[in-house]
């Protein structure tokens, strides 16, 4: 497989907006509701948890699948897997259908964290899920399991490219989440009941 197409595909697919598509099949502009974001967690909001959970799985999907092919055809180690990686989550986050506003990008890197290494994605969901027990709210939860997933990698020694897309991820993901993080430090955040 040429590395160019599966860069392409990657990030061609990552610019579907599952979010703002199904919202507007149940006749809601998700981008008027809540936080205005596609993401699933917003599609709670709005739609609730039984489209959230499908908006999920499919921006999970977007990560997940062009980085199988690419751990398939060019190596857990090859830098193509860097660029397939990193291409998806620019295309759910600036996507070209969407005039390049897109979403946060939390479920599309964790499907790429997941086909990196199941074990880190597992720990990391498993921390996600206490963290949003603890405080109930879901970018304070999203924001430190991402950093958990790095850390983790970095300990069990991964190669230098899967380390360097799990950084640039992280580093992307506080960046969409800058206003969150603002609201945070205010103690404003939304805290789901």
């Amino acid at each position: 497989m040429d590395t160019f197409l599966l860069v392409l595909f990657a990030y061609l697919y990552g610019s579907v907006l599952f979010g703002e598509h199904i919202a507007r099949l149940k006749g809601v502009d998700i981008r008027s509701v809540g936080s205005g974001n596609v993401g699933a967690t917003n599609v709670a909001r709005a739609l609730g948890k039984r489209y959230a959970l499908i908006v999920f799985f499919l921006d999970f999907s977007k990560g997940l699948i062009p980085m199988l092919l690419s751990k398939l055809y060019f190596g857990l180690e090859s830098w193509a897997t860097f660029f397939v990686g990193m291409a998806s989550l620019l295309g759910h986050m600036y996507p070209i259908f969407h005039n390049f506003g897109g979403g946060k990008g939390v479920a599309t890197a964790f499907g790429t964290l997941t086909a990196l290494s199941p074990l880190t994605a597992l720990l990391s969901i498993t921390f996600w899920g206490l963290m949003f027990r603890w405080k109930k709210i879901v970018s304070l939860a999203s924001l430190s399991s991402s950093l958990f997933a790095t850390f983790l990698l970095l300990l069990q020694g991964y190669p230098k490219n899967v380390l360097l897309l799990s950084l640039l991820m992280t580093v992307l993901i506080f960046y969409s989440h800058r206003e969150n993080i603002v609201r945070l430090l205010e103690g404003k955040e939304y805290r789901f009941r």
